[in-house]
């Protein structure tokens, strides 16, 4: 058993690509705004509003709060912090690691 097991890493191999191919590029990036879409629809709930009253709060469109979440949208930097903080009346935290 042990040995039909394989890691994560080469699971996306297999699938995408190693890394710094484009389709694996693709993924990761696509990744990552499915991921903030994610923090910001759980904050949201959390604060107890809806799609429109955040879009309300931050001067955005429920459309644009929609497609976020459902990490379809591009979305500036300054555009996020201000439904964070705006919207959210939380503070946004950004890391380079």
């Amino acid at each position: 058993m042990k040995d039909k097991l394989i890691s994560w890493n080469d699971v996306m191999d297999q699938k995408y690509g190693p890394i710094g191919s484009v389709k694996r590029d693709e993924f990761e990036e696509n990744a990552r705004a499915f991921r903030i879409g994610e923090m910001l629809k759980d904050e949201r709930k959390k604060a107890n509003l809806t799609q429109a009253e955040l879009a309300e709060r931050s001067g955005t469109k429920k459309s644009y709060i929609s497609r976020i979440e459902r990490g379809l949208s591009d979305i500036q930097l300054s555009t996020y912090y201000r439904i964070v903080t705006k919207g959210l009346g939380k503070k946004l935290k950004i890391e380079i690691e």
